[in-house]
């Protein structure tokens, strides 16, 4: 299932799972579906590369067979070549790894296109946009990390607005968001060349179907 390739323009919103209630996550999924959402952002942790530990391979599966939402998985762990074939095959239709946790980007990258998923470069707030640039070509899109990784309710930074502009100014790639974002700073990512808006706290820290069809009209508000 082919996402990245299909954005074009449009201004997506993508609840975090990181915040979601895990015993009803169907449920939770469902309902920012119901509020405009078209991604599913599921962010993997390993208690190494960052403090928190959260899911795998066999809830991604069990998530793949319970929405019609392409899942997108954010390996923040250590050694992430050993879960991508799992990753693959539990049928999510993206995977983005951490440039710092690779020891050989261009393997990884190239091992996620071979499986037929779309393949990300997530950045943490102080890696710089350029140590991407030869990996460029192998990349379907990048991810902007506006929080330190790790958990779920951390403050936007909001320096990260300044990289989303210069990696628009460097590449020709969609922009995926992920950290702080909320009705108020979702315009300054659009405004700033984002177009996947991940939200997870302010999703769902009330009724998930308002929340993100707030921050997806915040968003497209500012695409003008």
């Amino acid at each position: 299932m082919a996402f990245w390739g299909d954005l074009g323009d449009r201004i997506v919103g993508a609840p975090s799972i990181l915040s979601a209630d895990f015993a009803h996550l169907a449920d939770e999924v469902r309902r920012a579906r119901d509020g405009g959402a078209e991604l599913v952002h599921f962010d993997v942790m390993d208690n190494h590369f960052v403090p928190n530990l959260t899911v795998g391979p066999m809830v991604a599966e069990s998530l793949v067979n319970a929405t019609d939402l392409p899942i997108d998985a954010h390996l923040q762990m250590d050694r992430p070549d050993s879960l991508i074939l799992d990753f693959i095959k539990a049928g999510v239709a993206s995977i983005s790894v951490q440039p710092e946790t690779v020891r050989h980007l261009h393997r990884t990258l190239a091992m996620i296109r071979a499986g037929g998923v779309e393949a990300g470069a997530a950045l943490t707030p102080t890696t710089r946009p350029e140590t991407l640039e030869y990996a460029i070509p192998h990349l379907d899109f990048i991810l902007v990390m506006s929080v330190n990784p790790g958990f779920g309710g951390q403050d936007f930074i909001p320096e990260m607005a300044d990289k989303v502009r210069r990696i628009k100014e460097l590449y020709d790639l969609p922009v995926q968001v992920d950290g702080g974002i909320t009705e108020a700073t979702a315009p300054l990512m659009v405004e700033a060349g984002a177009q996947v808006l991940v939200a997870g706290s302010a999703v769902y820290k009330g009724n998930p179907v308002d929340e993100m069809r707030k921050i997806i009209a915040a968003g497209r508000g500012a695409s003008g």
